[in-house]
C-alpha cells in the first residue's frame, strides 16, 4: 500500500476516531472489569484498579456521563453502597474499541 493510499483511509484511520473516553487507561480498566460481571460496588472498583476514590468517582461521572455505564446508589444497612453496571451501549462501545484496537495491532503485525 503506498502513503498515499495509506493518506485516504487506509487501516489505520479508525485509530484516530478511537473513542477518547474508553481509551484513557483508568476508565478502560473500570469497563473492562464491569464487563466481566453483572454489576460491581465502588470499593471492588477501587480494589481492583488501585485507583484513590476521587479518580474513580470522577471517571465513573464521566462514563455516565457517555451513557456508557449505570450507577445506582443505595443503603446496605445503615452504610451506602454504590453499585454500577455496564450499560448496554457501554458494552456495544467496548466491542467496538476492542475490534477497532485488535484490528489495528494485526495491520502493524502485532497478534
Amino acid at each position: 500500500m503506498s502513503g498515499e493510499e495509506e493518506e485516504e483511509g487506509g487501516p489505520l484511520r479508525e485509530l484516530l476516531d478511537v473513542d477518547r473516553t474508553i481509551h484513557e487507561p483508568a476508565r478502560l480498566a473500570i469497563l473492562a472489569h464491569l464487563m466481566a460481571v453483572e454489576s460491581a460496588d465502588f470499593l471492588y472498583l477501587r480494589r481492583v484498579t488501585g485507583l484513590t476514590a476521587g479518580n474513580i468517582s470522577s471517571h465513573l461521572s464521566r462514563l455516565e456521563e457517555q451513557g456508557l455505564v449505570g450507577v445506582k446508589k443505595e443503603f446496605q444497612g445503615r452504610r451506602p453502597r454504590t453499585l454500577v453496571r455496564l450499560s448496554a451501549a457501554g458494552r456495544r462501545a467496548l466491542q467496538r474499541y476492542v475490534r477497532t484496537m485488535a484490528s489495528a495491532l494485526e495491520v502493524i503485525g502485532i497478534e
